[in-house]
């Protein structure tokens, strides 16, 4: 059961609105779909992040194929996350050499998600029930997001008409404006919905703690990276203690002892690891079974096309607890021409009860976006 065959395709949608967060705007939506076969035929299917820079999609396919398909193929799958760990090791060097971390890790993400992806259809189950062979659920609930905090009305109002009851808005623009913004969207909510508020890393401490004191009475259910991911562990520490709205993290940090150390401190009240960015399905599982063994609140980040949002939604029901699914409210064709009749029906997201992630091969009706393909083969 040795790897034979690396196909990975880069997918650019154009938007009719950009996506706009405080450090940058998307102007289209990109995707890179990675798939893996055996020597017996299996196949496995993965996501590799490529939302930033504006040039990066192209770059991971390229890294994939010209710096590391040397790594991958002729080896054989093994048991899940031994393909994402011998990766992390054999490419350290390579990593430094370049300073390009980010990059390498997030190609062996979509490397594990597709080696589990394969693993599941070679077992004839689907990835939720083999990640938890005990029971994993067989929906699990979304929240809407990706919404401009001055802008939100309208795809709100669209979520709340497909069952959806949490919205996630993006902040960190002027945090006079947002906050206003944020009263009027909370005087809007009914009955047993919620808010959350994104800042995108935007201020310093001393600016996260002003607009926390200011939006403590709102009720938000949680303040997503207010400040710097990489801020010291004593600033997170203040924040939170100093905060009535739960802080929420994790798109931005990386490797278990990271994790741990977020853990461990108290400061984040929900975790966020995003299974294209860092750890694939290896990583993200073992984050998410820490957190909620620590009575903290796992909920994965995904702001992608349709693989990594399958992935993300089995991780998550088999992982369990109270957390909700990410689902981007701005068009995507790359995510939506994966789910027919949409990624939600009232309000969940159906785990598919086919082997695997439950996806058989890239929709046709994505083709017109595919702005490069490559593949490589075991000789």
């Amino acid at each position: 059961m040795m790897i034979e065959r690396i196909n990975v395709d880069v997918f650019r949608a154009p938007v009719t609105r950009p996506v706009a967060t405080s450090f940058g705007v998307m102007r289209d939506r990109p995707a890179v779909f990675v798939r893996l076969e055996d020597s017996d035929g299996a196949f496995g299917w993965g996501e590799i992040f490529a939302n930033w820079p504006s040039a990066g999609a192209e770059h991971r396919a390229r890294l994939l194929i010209e710096d590391m398909a040397d790594l991958v193929l002729g080896r054989g799958v093994g048991a899940p996350g031994e393909l994402w760990a011998e990766l992390t090791r054999q490419t350290h060097v390579r990593a430094l050499q370049c300073g390009e971390w980010g990059p390498f890790r997030q190609v062996i993400a979509g490397l594990d998600t597709a080696a589990h992806d394969l693993l599941a259809r070679r077992a004839g189950v689907p990835l939720a029930a083999m990640l938890a062979p005990g029971g994993a659920a067989e929906a699990v609930p979304v929240y809407a997001s990706g919404l401009h905090v001055s802008a939100a009305d309208d795809s709100i109002a669209a979520a709340r008409a497909a069952g959806i009851r949490a919205f996630k808005v993006k902040i960190g623009f002027d945090a006079a404006r947002d906050l206003a913004d944020l009263r009027m969207l909370c005087a809007d909510l009914r009955a047993g919905e919620r808010l959350m508020a994104d800042a995108n890393q935007a201020w310093t401490l001393s600016e996260a703690l002003e607009f926390t004191e200011a939006a403590g009475d709102l009720g938000l259910s949680w303040l997503e990276e207010p400040i710097g991911a990489d801020a010291p562990a004593q600033d997170w520490l203040a924040l939170a203690q100093a905060s009535r709205i739960p802080l929420a993290a994790g798109e931005n940090i990386v490797g278990h002892s990271d994790f741990t150390s977020v853990v461990q401190g108290r400061a984040v009240a929900v975790l966020q690891p995003d299974v294209a960015k860092w750890g694939g399905v290896s990583g993200c599982l073992g984050v998410a079974r820490e957190a909620l063994e620590a009575g903290l609140n796992y909920c994965p980040h995904f702001l992608g096309g349709g693989v990594g949002l399958a992935a993300s939604a089995h991780l998550l029901a088999a992982a369990g607890g109270p957390g909700m699914l990410e689902l981007d409210a701005n068009d995507n064709p790359l995510r939506d021409a994966f789910f027919p009749g949409g990624p939600a029906a009232n309000g969940d997201f159906t785990i598919a009860t086919r082997p695997g992630l439950g996806i058989e091969t890239l929709p046709e009706e994505i083709a017109r976006y595919r702005t490069l393909s490559l593949e490589s083969a075991h000789s």
